[in-house]
């Protein structure tokens, strides 16, 4: 019983600094980045609406790739792509138009029925989908990029770790003391 709960203060101790560590990292990626975290190269996307369902669905983060040279995608690469009004959208590209030396894509959401407006040049792409999708977890990227979300998940987890240290220490200040009193070892003061 002694050696599952050690094992269990441990695997706590170690899931609780994990926690606080992965936390602390979103955190400082958010931020350095301009609100883009990134993972080993790849930028995280939080999905806004439900233009992508079901590729894709509402809230979740997907994982693009940035990409320096645009011009050769292909029919069906899903892009994430700069618009005219400064916003970032994710479409699929569903015909590779060539003039000249320029290329521009035509895209669409999946679930749109029409078409994207204006067919986007390629200089205007940033990233491709690396089909790595994780739902929901786009809500919570977007409370970790708020004030009180930054606040939040760094203090939270940490003022979990020192009050677990603190039961911890207790009890084995506690368990040191029942040894004493055991062996007959007496106090000093």
């Amino acid at each position: 019983m002694k050696l599952t709960l050690k094992i269990l203060n441990g695997l706590l101790t170690v899931v609780l600094a994990i926690t606080l560590l992965g936390m602390i990292f979103v955190v400082i990626s958010t931020k350095s980045s301009g609100g883009e975290p990134k993972i080993f190269g790849y930028q995280l996307k939080t999905v806004l609406s439900g233009s992508m369902e079901p590729t894709f669905k509402t809230g979740s983060i997907i994982a693009v790739k940035p990409l320096k040279d645009t011009s050769n995608l292909k029919k069906s690469d899903i892009v994430t792509f700069l618009q005219q009004d400064q916003t970032m959208v994710t479409h699929r590209i569903i015909e590779v138009i060539k003039n000249g030396e320029q290329t521009m894509y035509q895209t669409k959401g999946d679930n749109n029925k029409d078409v994207d407006g204006q067919p986007v040049l390629a200089q205007n792409v940033v990233a491709k989908y690396s089909d790595i999708t994780v739902p929901y977890l786009g809500y919570f990227i977007d409370f970790a990029k708020s004030n009180k979300g930054t606040a939040m998940l760094l203090i939270i987890p940490g003022v979990l770790l020192l009050i677990y240290s603190a039961i911890s220490i207790l009890r084995a200040l506690k368990e040191l003391d029942r040894v004493n009193k055991n062996s007959g070892v007496e106090k000093t003061a």
